[in-house]
């Protein structure tokens, strides 16, 4: 039986801080994944009570358990939100991942895209996309990839493409619980 191993997440915006750090996450083994999973080489990790740590230094603790999915070469990832009336999705338009060493790095590019659990979806943060581009003097490249990591983003929402299966969410979760569960409490 593959093993969970533990992750690191860090978030950096682009240039070059760090945005936010999730201290404790443990990535699904490949021979656990869902086939279409496997086939993108997606990184899926599970939290729960996980420390938070933001750019300011200021610590909490989430509150709700999280399946995270990060595809490599595409500019989003996707935190599903397992919450009491069903999965909210909260997508980071971002750089791909970059996983080395049990820490999963990338860089926060401020568009989000939320999908609540009845399907509706908003894209929020638009304004400080905008802020930033301006004082961080994004290349035209990276504005060009935030633009592409957006549209592949809203397409699979649109289409409830991979991640966005809440079956899938729920039982990578409840696996994990199964073997985590009562070591977390």
């Amino acid at each position: 039986m593959e093993t969970y191993e533990q992750c690191v997440i860090k978030s950096f915006k682009h240039n070059g801080h760090i945005h936010r750090l999730w201290q404790q996450n443990w990535i699904v083994p490949g021979g656990a994944l869902t086939e279409e999973h496997r086939k993108e080489s997606m990184i899926v990790l599970i939290n729960r009570q996980t420390p938070i740590q933001e750019s300011d230094g200021k610590q909490w603790i989430s509150r709700v358990p999280a399946v995270s999915f990060f595809i490599p070469g595409e500019w989003f990832n996707v935190v599903a939100l397992l919450e009491t009336g069903g999965v909210r999705y909260y997508c980071n338009v971002a750089s791909p991942p970059y996983l080395q060493g049990g820490v999963l790095t990338y860089i926060d590019y401020d568009l989000d895209v939320i999908r609540m659990a009845d399907g509706s979806r908003y894209i929020v943060d638009q304004d400080e996309y905008e802020q930033h581009k301006l004082i961080y003097h994004y290349p035209r490249h990276v504005e060009d990839k935030v633009r592409d990591g957006l549209n592949a983003l809203l397409a699979r929402i649109e289409k409830n493409g991979a991640p966005f299966q809440d079956d899938i969410v729920n039982r990578y979760f409840e696996n994990w619980l199964a073997l985590f569960g009562e070591a977390e409490e």
